[in-house]
């Protein structure tokens, strides 16, 4: 079994206004990296793809995914929390 799940899960703002989702492990951040990404594919978003990519391979930590993910959201604005839900 793939162990890509993030520690703390990450919220995003989704396609839809005022909706958000919530990504538990690299799968689901690569899967929104690759399908649901609103901006420019930048060198950050580069980055997250592969190091989701790593962690689904298990060369890397699924927490390197995770930082990486997050600075690429960030970027363009889709980025919620890092906190866990209440």
């Amino acid at each position: 079994m793939e162990n890509n799940r993030f520690e703390t899960p990450v919220t995003v703002k989704s396609g839809t206004a005022g909706t958000t989702q919530l990504l538990r492990t690299a799968r689901e951040a690569s899967d929104y990296l690759l399908n649901n990404w609103p901006g420019k594919r930048s060198p950050k978003h580069r980055e997250a793809l592969q190091a989701c990519h790593d962690a689904l391979a298990g060369d890397k930590p699924a927490m390197t995914a995770r930082r990486a993910f997050i600075a690429a959201a960030r970027e363009v604005n889709v980025f919620v929390s890092d906190k866990a839900p209440a």
